[in-house]
């Protein structure tokens, strides 16, 4: 039997829903990688803008990593680029759930990331 025969099973990351007061689920990643992991310390500790523009970035880093959906009023959205074009588009309100997901996600899964 051939390589190309074989099927190997692919691992899929677990994943956990979030869901907030209006009933919006977002679905986040239980798996970061070591070169995620280093690539969001180097944005958080980024000095080429202010402090807030690196804090925004690493939030946004994180974020597109760890998104693998997000159901806003019943519509999912699945895809990579949406999901970071949302959250770009998003509310302050929505952005701060988003936050304390990332930061109650990371609690639980990675101790070691500290959540902005």
């Amino acid at each position: 039997m051939g390589r190309r025969e074989r099927q190997r099973e692919r691992l899929k990351a677990p994943s956990s829903d979030y869901s907030d007061a209006e009933g919006n689920v977002l679905r986040l990643r239980g798996s970061l990688t070591l070169g995620a992991r280093e690539e969001y310390a180097r944005a958080l500790a980024s000095r080429a803008g202010s402090q807030e523009d690196a804090w925004q970035r690493a939030v946004e880093l994180l974020f597109e990593r760890l998104a693998v959906r997000w159901t806003i009023a019943g519509a999912p959205i699945e895809r990579q680029r949406e999901l970071l074009a949302r959250y770009r588009a998003s509310g302050s309100a929505e952005r701060a759930w988003v936050r304390e997901v990332l930061r109650e996600h990371c609690r639980e899964h990675f101790p070691d990331v500290t959540a902005p």
